[in-house]
């Protein structure tokens, strides 16, 4: 059973950092790119930013790029998600994804999210 589980999410004042994990487990680790991806209240999920299966591309949205950096520890199963000078429109739920390698149907496995608040 294929589980993603994120963490390090919660409050943060605006400016602040935090680095959100994702956990893998259940799965070839580096036989996937991953993904995170969030959702603000009442808005549709939107494309963080994406690393490739062995760590050496990373992708961002332009809201993010320059402030989050995304990596991973094959070894560890897990990809991180480092946020800094955050700002309130950040906020929202947080979720890693994995998409298999040569595969063209969008993400297979989505974690269940983590929250992050940015206050102003």
């Amino acid at each position: 059973q294929v589980q993603l589980v994120e963490s390090g999410g919660g409050l943060v004042q605006a400016g602040g950092s935090l680095r959100l994990s994702c956990a893998a487990s259940g799965l070839t680790f580096r036989s996937y790119h991953m993904g995170w991806f969030r959702q603000a209240p009442g808005k549709e999920r939107e494309f963080v930013g994406r690393i490739s299966w062995s760590g050496g591309s990373t992708s961002y949205a332009d809201s993010v790029a320059g402030r989050f950096t995304i990596s991973r520890d094959n070894a560890k199963n897990t990809v991180y998600l480092q946020m800094n000078s955050l700002k309130p429109e950040d906020t929202g739920v947080y979720y890693c994804a994995a998409d298999r390698l040569g595969s063209t149907d969008g993400y297979d496995y989505w974690g269940q999210g983590t929250q992050v608040i940015v206050s102003s």
